[in-house]
């Protein structure tokens, strides 16, 4: 069969249209003995192979063929009977990956906003669980500074004066330092501190403004409000914390052909998320 033909499976009910060489990524399976029927437990009907297996869990071995990737949903649990059907197909390294389940499973991300007014000013400490997250968020958050004449903290746009963008605090891979609002500088100078926050293209000064908007964006992205406290009276610090279930980072599948062989396969970790 051409491996440019289109492949029409039924699998226990449930209908798949593919290529032919999508089902032979890998040679020594029975997927791909089957478009030579050498395989009778795959039956020609109709000009479909009926298959008496698990549809939906088909879906994600056609996932795998095409993409040569394991992702899986953050709320999927089949992994034995993921797994028996991959060894069923002769995806015996499918079928190894996934008994290593916590490399694929999702996890737990934490993350912590402090925040602190002080007269005209507003502090912000940014903890999080990944580092990944901390750099994606860094990304988004953008300071702007420059003195500004007569205005003070409730001045609602920057001065026509050019704003200079600062770089963010980073004390660590794990969290971020930013501060917003006015001080004095000399004379009716203010050195003021804006803060923009991707994809919200504002510029705000006012540090309940900039929170109000910090936290919509950790909501909007997945985040949930779990709690909120008073870290230290005396300085009103306050803390929002949030949580989240990461998405595992994929398992993508690198296969080799070379001549003569059917295929050296090695499997590496996806570079899409590096979280640490």
């Amino acid at each position: 069969m051409s491996s440019r033909e289109v492949v029409v499976l039924s699998v226990g009910g449930v209908r798949f249209v593919t290529r032919a060489f999508t089902l032979q990524q890998f040679p020594e399976s029975r997927l791909a003995r089957m478009l030579n029927d050498d395989d009778r437990e795959f039956k020609l009907v109709n000009g479909e192979f009926f298959v008496d297996r698990d549809g939906a869990l088909f879906s994600y071995i056609m996932d795998f063929l095409r993409t040569l990737q394991v992702s899986l949903p953050t709320d999927f649990s089949d992994y034995q009977r993921l797994q028996r059907e991959a060894e069923f197909y002769g995806l015996y390294l499918l079928a190894d990956l996934l008994r290593q389940e916590h490399l694929l499973k999702p996890r737990l991300e934490i993350l912590e906003v402090h925040f602190s007014l002080q007269e005209m000013q507003a502090f912000f400490r940014i903890f999080g669980s990944c580092s990944t997250t901390i750099e994606a968020l860094a990304e988004q958050i953008t300071v702007f500074t420059g003195q500004q004449s007569g205005q003070g903290w409730n001045s609602p746009f920057p001065s026509q004066k050019p704003l200079v963008p600062l770089p963010l605090e980073r004390p660590s891979h794990h969290d971020m330092v930013f501060l917003c609002g006015t001080e004095y500088s000399a004379g009716d100078q203010f050195m003021a501190r804006y803060v923009s926050i991707k994809p919200d293209t504002r510029k705000l000064i006012n540090g309940t403004n900039v929170l109000g908007l910090l936290l919509d964006t950790l909501l909007k992205d997945g985040f949930r409000l779990i709690s909120t406290r008073t870290v230290a009276s005396e300085e009103k610090v306050e803390c929002y914390t949030f949580e989240r279930m990461k998405r595992a980072a994929g398992l993508t599948i690198t296969v080799n052909q070379t001549p003569g062989s059917s295929g050296v396969v090695q499997a590496r970790r996806s570079q899409v998320q590096k979280g640490k």
